[in-house]
């Protein structure tokens, strides 16, 4: 029987101006983010988690909008005496958001949950969202590339992406268990939601902690994606290129065919609209929309587009009524 939670499997930053949609049309206590950790890392000594950070600040509306992550106004006084010194700096961490990394690390030293971490962080930046890490266990995110394994962030920051990918594994991915409330969130879930996110780095590593997957297929409501490849390209991140390298196609086809057997809806962008026959093909129901989130407008007509294809009736805002910023 179904429950009341909108479940959203997010990581990165289109999952971050999705979730902005969402709780546009959708009160934030109904609605559970499970954010990746597999790209999480130990970075000048403290544990960062990007793709939780970066769906609190921009839920928090205090993220710096022009890198998409990060907090808005930052300085980077650490990082550059950092360097002054001879270290390294190539990770552009900002000394406030250093701040929430270096209190993450502490309390995890405590002996605390990143779960419980994570919805103090969330209750501080005043989010009535909650916001789930899939696993309170160690996950990391390798990139198999000619140059060898790399660890996430340094194939993506520190490489800017430049290899070839040969495969994703996720250590410690058989061990992981779900977080306290995962299983839980998705047995009360009235939709499960994949965001506009990396299938292979963002979404895989959520789905591949032990029982999370099944959780979703037996939880008996609908399961919508949305495509982050447009027009054959993915509009941030290299999702498009892992394809190529990967074997896939970078079309809304290759996302369906990522998501085949989990999911029973993909909503693909207007650009996109004669592959429907193809996502059709693979027994997952096409949605044609407008996918690109310009502004405030548009985040929050894709979210209603996503709820509605879920069964699910989107109430409106004030924030859905906004202008553009």
């Amino acid at each position: 029987m179904a429950g009341d939670r909108i479940i959203v499997l997010a990581g990165g930053v289109g999952a971050a101006r999705f979730l902005q949609g969402v709780l546009a049309v959708t009160p934030p206590a109904d609605v559970t983010v499970l954010s990746n950790v597999g790209d999480d890392e130990t970075i000048y000594g403290v544990h960062v988690s990007p793709d939780i950070d970066i769906v609190t600040y921009t839920l928090a509306g205090v993220v710096d909008e022009d890198r998409g992550f990060g907090l808005a106004g930052d300085t980077f006084r650490v990082v550059e005496g950092l360097t002054h010194l001879g270290g390294e700096g190539w990770f552009r961490l900002g000394d406030r958001d250093f701040a929430t990394c270096l209190f993450r690390t502490l309390a995890l030293r405590e002996g605390r949950p990143l779960s419980a971490v994570t919805a103090e962080v969330a209750r501080a930046f005043g989010l009535a969202v909650q916001i789930v890490p899939v696993t309170d266990d160690r996950l990391a995110t390798v990139v198999a590339t000619p140059a060898g394994r790399l660890a996430f962030q340094e194939y993506f920051v520190r490489r800017r992406t430049e290899d070839e990918v040969l495969g994703v594994e996720f250590d410690g991915a058989e061990q992981a268990v779900p977080a306290p409330g995962v299983l839980q969130a998705i047995a009360a879930a009235r939709a499960i939601l994949i965001a506009p996110s990396n299938p292979f780095v963002s979404i895989a590593p959520i789905l591949a902690v032990r029982g999370v997957r099944e959780a979703i297929m037996a939880a008996g409501v609908p399961v919508v994606a949305v495509s982050p490849i447009v027009g054959g390209e993915a509009l941030k991140g290299p999702a498009a290129k892992m394809f190529r390298s990967l074997g896939g196609d970078p079309s809304a086809a290759g996302v369906a065919s990522q998501y085949r057997g989990l999911i029973e809806t993909l909503v693909i962008d207007q650009v996109d609209a004669a592959q429907a026959a193809a996502v059709q093909a693979l027994g997952i129901r096409p949605v044609v929309t407008d996918t690109i989130m310009r502004g405030p407008r548009q985040k929050a007509a894709l979210a209603r587009v996503v709820l509605e294809a879920a069964g699910v009736s989107a109430v409106a805002s004030g924030s859905e009524v906004e202008a553009d910023a």
